[in-house]
């Protein structure tokens, strides 16, 4: 069974035990979250896709959220040549590492 779920406007493929970097949530660690009906785009169970918005909302998909992290520096250098014009920036682009603990079907519905 795997999912293709929306965060943060990204969409990822994730399976139940996988770990995933994603662009900054805002939670604190070790924090969980349910993702549900709108953020779920397709599950694959039991040999048919699910798309369509009754089957989906059927549907629970626990993450974990592990740590914020920062990935690598990054230089960005713009330079004009023979005209003195030199401008150097940084970038570090701070990532959200998660957990997927279950893609589970509701209980009674």
């Amino acid at each position: 069974m795997y999912a293709i779920i929306n965060i943060n406007k990204k969409q990822y493929k994730i399976k139940k035990n996988q770990y995933i970097y994603t662009e900054k949530i805002n939670y604190k660690k070790n924090k969980y979250i349910y993702i549900k009906n709108k953020n779920i785009i397709l599950i694959f169970y039991k040999n048919k896709i699910l798309y369509k918005k009754k089957d989906i909302k059927l549907f629970l998909i626990k993450i974990k959220i592990i740590k914020n992290i920062k990935k690598k520096k990054i230089n960005i250098i713009k330079f004009k040549r023979r005209k003195n014009y030199k401008k150097k920036y940084g970038h570090r682009q701070q990532l959200t590492k998660i957990k997927i603990k279950s893609i589970e079907k509701k209980n009674g519905t």
